[in-house]
């Protein structure tokens, strides 16, 4: 009879359910907690548990300080043309194209013109993802358009460094650009708006010999690490044991090297006040 009949059914598996959770968590090197990705981006990259600054993207430091997050963005076309034909572990030239197709932008800084606070200002933001936010040809020739720009327009300058010196690739020329962006600052002066140098974790080499450290403000985020060699060559030159917290923008602050370390979602009002002081 048909309800007799033991019909074979085939047994199937439940669906597995994968969740993607890699790139939502990240760890602080602070105080070493795990932190939710988008509570770190909402607290402007800040640490809201011990208040360590991550490294923040330049398009990201734009839209803080710009009102609304709206700028006219400048030379965004111009990118290096591997002048030594470089090659190490990898061609220059492939490495120029891998960091352009992961973030978006042809070379290591970004220069935007808007309002903040309804204030006028020119603004260049490096961005230490590119090639270590090293400084080459179009860096230093980024920089120096922005200055004439604000040489012609009578614009404040601020100018956001984040990066581990001047582009090795580029050889000389890269070292070129520190007399070249000196320079244009010169003619900046005689304009009599400011330039505000902010300088963030990592600022080194040729970027803090130069531009970094000429600033008629020079303000610095907590922690950062400020200087021109690292503290491991120093202290094989001049054999001595180097003191605690050297090179940090608050032993840097306590022996007058910089004018004040600012936490970086006080930046803008700080700014904007300081404009305002300078006759901006």
């Amino acid at each position: 009879m048909p309800w007799f009949r033991k019909e074979k059914q085939r047994i199937e598996a439940p669906k597995e359910k994968h969740i993607q959770t890699e790139g939502l968590w990240v760890k602080c090197d602070g105080c070493k907690q795990t932190l939710w990705k988008k509570d770190l981006e909402a607290s402007l990259f800040c640490c809201p548990k011990c208040n360590f600054h991550f490294k923040m993207g330049a398009r990201e430091r734009l839209d803080m300080f710009f009102d609304s997050g709206h700028y006219l963005e400048h030379d965004a076309g111009l990118c290096s043309s591997d002048p030594l034909e470089f090659i190490d572990t990898k061609a220059y030239r492939d490495r120029l194209k891998k960091a352009e197709r992961e973030l978006g932008v042809k070379d290591a800084l970004i220069t935007g013109e808007g309002m903040l606070d309804g204030k006028p200002l020119m603004m260049c933001a490096m961005e230490f993802r590119f090639i270590g936010g090293s400084m080459g040809g179009v860096v230093g020739e980024k920089i120096a358009r922005a200055i004439d720009r604000c040489v012609e327009k009578k614009l404040p300058l601020v100018i956001v460094s984040c990066s581990g010196g001047a582009r090795m690739m580029e050889g000389a020329i890269s070292l070129m650009q520190l007399a070249k962006i000196s320079a244009a600052l010169a003619r900046f002066d005689e304009v009599r708006k400011p330039y505000i140098s902010i300088l963030t974790d990592p600022t080194t080499g040729g970027v803090t010999a130069s531009f970094a450290m000429l600033g008629d403000l020079n303000i610095a985020e907590p922690g950062a690490l400020i200087g021109f060699a690292g503290p491991r060559v120093i202290e094989q030159t001049i054999r001595q044991k180097l003191p605690e917290g050297f090179q940090r923008a608050e032993f840097l602050l306590a022996h007058g090297m910089l004018d004040a370390v600012v936490p970086r979602w006080e930046q803008k009002a700080y700014v904007s006040r300081a404009l305002g002081f300078l006759g901006a």
